[in-house]
């Protein structure tokens, strides 16, 4: 059938036979209506039932009004707006040669074409009006441009201002055989009924060129607005610039909108505000350091402009200064400390508390002797929990007294709490015995050590010996009597050769026994004594009946003045 159509039209019109071949007919089967109908079979369907072989008005093919009107009116209905390209129109020509001698070009000449969305004709446009056909050169069939979008195709006819022009019929009368209204839905275009771009407002596009009247909706570029901004831009007319959307992506086109968020530093739904009130970062989530003077800190990696206040370091001033010696503040940038660190503290920044049992200033102080091997507090060398048994102090280094005993003293204070061992006094019991004294409490005196040397603080023995006279291991004891005047031993108070008369003994310190005399009582007294002198071994007590003398050694005369009477 459609290879009829086309037959026919390059017959007459044969420039618009290439263009017709894509489109629809928009026509065909649709509801139809005509202002009046001549026969039963000739009802204003038969004009878009598709069959047109017959082009005779009764050959149940064409649909015809009642003759002698003065107007005629035929109209389809296309179910919904459509974009209309041209409309095809096969008048009725009784199967005869069509030429100004065929009766039916006088009741085709004249008529219009309309395209509308009522059904009133009036209501849009004219798309065709014949104002100078003849009988001799009105085609038939008919291909009439109408671009132009509507639901009704209406043709219309009518004889109504005498005089009409020549070749013209009495009357106004349809006989339509077909009419085939191509085109496409609307907001397409082109033989092939391409999509219309996005056209601003959403008006159609061009049906022909499909180009935009008003430009394109934003987001859209190009002749056909079919082309998504791109080079980072958005917007109408593309002439907006994207934000910083994350990883380099592309905003969205229309709004743009960025699709995974923003790059460091910014923020917004378009990525094209910079991060404020102090933050900086993805999202804009990381807070500003401490910049100086209270500045805000750059937008993407927080890095201050002009340094950090003072005691904050680091590209973004958020590390706080060790604790550098008198109360420096570090350098800005690498937080070293120009002259040290406090006590207790080590490394570039002063951020390392010293360890391996040491504390102080620059961790040269070794701790004391903390309870069970634990380190001592970095700063002050203080044991957390006390010292080890003998030890006392803060920092536990020093070692306790001489406790009597062997106690331990008092981890805190050093005190023995029961005294002192032989030797030692004080609360600490760290002191010697001193001015001469020695053993517990220092309340032995020393002896006669020579030369005026102190004792032995403990068991008060003589370093170098005792002064001429004394002995023992402290110097306490008189030498006895040594004969001649000798010095007796200092140790164990002998003398060296003998005792001095009237005494004996290892250390001559014994008087002579009843009997003896003289130098270590070496000698005994006479036979005759009473009991002699110890020194010179006279007898002092008187002698024996019968002697006489010094030493008793004379016999007296009353003795022999008896012997002899006898």
């Amino acid at each position: 059938m459609y290879a009829v159509v086309l037959l026919v039209c390059c017959s007459w019109v044969a420039l618009l036979c290439p263009s017709v071949q894509a489109y629809e007919n928009l026509a065909l089967n649709k509801p139809a209506w005509q202002s009046s109908t001549v026969w039963s079979n000739t009802g204003a369907e038969r004009a878009v039932d598709g069959r047109y072989t017959h082009l005779y008005v009764f050959g149940g093919q064409c649909a015809g009004s009642v003759g002698g009107q003065t107007t005629a009116e035929w109209r389809v209905d296309l179910g919904e707006v459509k974009s209309i390209h041209h409309v095809f129109i096969q008048y009725v020509t009784g199967n005869n040669v069509w030429d100004e001698n065929n009766v039916y070009t006088g009741y085709f000449l004249g008529f219009s074409v309309f395209i509308s969305n009522t059904t009133n004709k009036e209501d849009d446009v004219l798309c065709f009006r014949d104002t100078s056909y003849t009988r001799a050169t009105i085609p038939n069939p008919v291909n009439i441009t109408c671009p132009y979008y509507g639901r009704y195709v209406i043709y219309y006819n009518n004889r109504t201002h005498k005089p009409y022009p020549e070749g013209y019929s009495e009357y106004a009368q349809n006989l339509l055989c077909e009419v085939e209204v191509y085109g496409c839905d609307v907001y397409t275009y082109g033989v092939d009924c391409k999509r219309c771009g996005n056209c601003s407002g959403g008006v159609q596009c061009n049906h022909v060129t499909g180009t935009c009247p008003k430009g394109c909706d934003a987001g859209i570029y190009g002749d056909k607005c079919d082309l998504e901004c791109g080079n980072n831009t958005y917007g109408v007319e593309c002439k907006e610039l994207c934000g910083n959307c994350s990883n380099g992506e592309p905003c969205h086109h229309v709004d743009g909108t960025c699709p995974h968020g923003c790059d460091a530093g910014m923020y917004g739904d378009k990525c094209d505000k910079e991060c404020g009130n102090k933050t900086y970062g993805m999202e804009c989530k990381e807070l500003c350091g401490n910049c100086s003077n209270g500045e805000p800190c750059h937008h993407v990696d927080g890095t201050c402009p002009h340094g950090c206040d003072a005691g904050m370091y680091g590209v973004t001033c958020k590390e706080s200064c060790g604790n550098c010696s008198n109360g420096e503040p570090c350098h800005h940038v690498d937080g070293t400390c120009p002259h040290g660190c406090v006590a207790g503290m080590y490394g570039d920044t002063c951020d390392k508390e010293c360890g391996n049992n040491t504390y102080g200033m620059e961790c040269k102080e070794l701790c004391g002797n903390c309870s069970n091997g634990e380190p001592c507090h970095h700063v002050d060398g203080t044991c957390p929990h006390g010292c080890d048994a003998g030890m006392y102090g803060v920092t536990c280094k020093e070692s306790c007294g001489n406790c009597s005993n062997g106690e331990p003293c008092h981890h805190v204070d050093g005190t023995c709490p029961h005294g002192c061992v032989a030797g030692m006094y004080g609360d600490k019991c760290d002191k010697e015995c001193g001015n001469k004294t020695y053993g517990v409490e220092c309340k032995e005196l020393c002896g006669n050590c020579s030369n005026g040397e102190p004792c032995h603080h403990v068991d008060g023995t003589c370093p170098h010996g005792c002064v001429a006279g004394m002995y023992d291991v402290t110097c306490q004891e008189s030498c006895g009597n040594c004969s001649n005047g000798d010095t007796c031993n200092d140790v164990d108070g002998s003398c060296p050769y003998a005792c001095d008369v009237g005494v004996y003994g290892k250390t001559c310190d014994k008087a002579c026994q009843s009997g003896r005399y003289g130098i270590s009582c070496t000698k005994a007294c006479g036979q005759n004594c009473q009991g002699c002198n110890r020194f010179n071994g006279v007898c002092e007590f008187g002698c024996h009946p019968g002697w006489t003398g010094t030493f008793c050694e004379k016999r007296s005369n009353y003795v022999i003045s008896h012997f002899l009477v006898i």
